[in-house]
């Protein structure tokens, strides 16, 4: 895989792949990431991460699906319809974390003080999520 790809690849599960995407991804969307470790992170309740990991595995329900409609020659507007769907989703799934992060990881950072430079990840983030 190149630096610049931003695949996904679900054989890699949660480990060290899963780290150099992180960065790789930080790296192209050239943002400053807050380490883990830092006081401005909170984590992720296991009902949130439940919910998210169910969407994210539906999706990946998804595209397995339009990439059997493609070897099966389906109909492209049927193959479109689906793939705007898959975007649809993936935009709720980014909505949904960056409402989380802004009243979790932002609103701890402003209560330790932290408020300018989680303010301005926050803004660069979603500059970015709005592009997309």
């Amino acid at each position: 895989m190149k630096k610049d790809d931003l695949t996904f690849d679900t054989s890699r599960g949660y480990g060290e792949g899963r780290e150099i995407e992180v960065r790789m991804l930080s790296k192209k969307l050239d943002i400053e990431l807050i380490q883990e470790n830092s006081p401005a992170v909170t984590k992720r309740s296991s009902d949130e991460k439940e919910r998210l990991i169910n969407r994210i595995k539906r999706i990946e329900g998804q595209v397995r699906g339009i990439q059997r409609m493609i070897e099966d020659d389906r109909y492209c507007v049927d193959v479109l319809v689906q793939l705007s769907a898959i975007n649809a989703a993936l935009k709720k799934v980014g909505y949904t974390m960056l409402e989380d992060h802004t009243r979790g990881c932002v609103m701890n950072a402003v209560e330790k003080g932290n408020e300018d430079e989680a303010i301005d990840e926050l803004m660069k983030v979603i500059q970015q999520f709005s592009r997309s």
